[in-house]
């Protein structure tokens, strides 16, 4: 069961979400959520809110009562620290 759930999972193709197919292109301005700061860092939502408690991650501002995003300028700058110290 597992093995068929694992070959139709490659079979169908991933849906690339548009802000993060066009992260470059984004102002530094904008604000982009959780579920593309989770494809960027490759890590999950309790590993980015960890990162985030501990200050490895940049902190998000809330928008609204129920709506919290990051600024991309920020996120830009910290992965690019990130990948220099690789």
């Amino acid at each position: 069961m597992q093995q068929l759930k694992s070959e139709l999972t490659k079979a169908i193709p991933q849906k690339i979400p548009e802000a993060l197919a066009d992260f470059d292109q984004i102002p530094n301005s904008a604000y982009i959520r959780l579920p593309i700061i989770m494809r960027l860092y490759g890590v999950s939502a309790a590993t980015i809110w960890r990162g985030v408690k501990n200050g490895t991650i940049p902190k998000p501002c809330k928008l609204t009562e129920r709506t919290t995003a990051w600024n991309v300028g920020l996120v830009r700058a910290d992965l690019a620290v990130k990948a220099i110290s690789c």
